[in-house]
């Protein structure tokens, strides 16, 4: 994408073409996952060999949680990697309606994509800079990431047993 960018800049492609063809099948493939995960996905997890990845339990938290925060949440986690594949796929399995994930998908992968085509072809003639930056940018969302991450293994680890246990 930021190669795009970079040929948009020296004139060799056209930037808004370099972010359709980047955007759109970022929003398609991301609302095929959700879709996926509609369909199949409490099915899969009803079996007892996946209750070691999820509980149920855990699985209704989740479902709570959409139901709380599930705009926002999937806006911003558009922005945070790792975070940004998982959305689509506990949005489906949650059952999510489809008009509260898709708006805020599409908005923050523009926001996101339209970014990076901009500075890729404001900034196309110094790609080393352009690395630089995203290197310290996806740095800064890795260390964001990373406590989201030990949280979630933390939830994960205490909703495992039951609370009579």
């Amino acid at each position: 994408m930021l190669f795009g960018a970079f040929l948009a800049a020296a004139g060799r492609a056209d930037p808004r073409a370099v972010f359709l063809w980047t955007w759109i099948p970022n929003i398609v493939s991301a609302l095929l996952v959700y879709r996926l995960a509609h369909r199949y996905g409490r099915g899969f997890f009803a079996r007892p060999a996946a209750h070691w990845l999820l509980h149920p339990r855990q699985l209704e938290a989740i479902g709570r949680f959409y139901a709380r925060f599930g705009t926002p949440a999937i806006f911003v986690s558009r922005f945070l990697p790792g975070f940004r594949a998982m959305v689509p796929v506990f949005a489906g399995i949650s059952h999510v309606h489809f008009w509260r994930i898709a708006p805020p998908l599409a908005l923050a992968s523009a926001i996101w994509y339209g970014a990076l085509v901009y500075v890729g072809t404001v900034a196309g003639r110094n790609w080393r800079a352009i690395l630089a930056a995203f290197e310290r940018v996806s740095d800064v969302l890795l260390w964001i990431a990373l406590p989201l991450l030990g949280l979630l293994l933390l939830w994960w680890w205490r909703t495992r047993r039951h609370p009579h246990e």
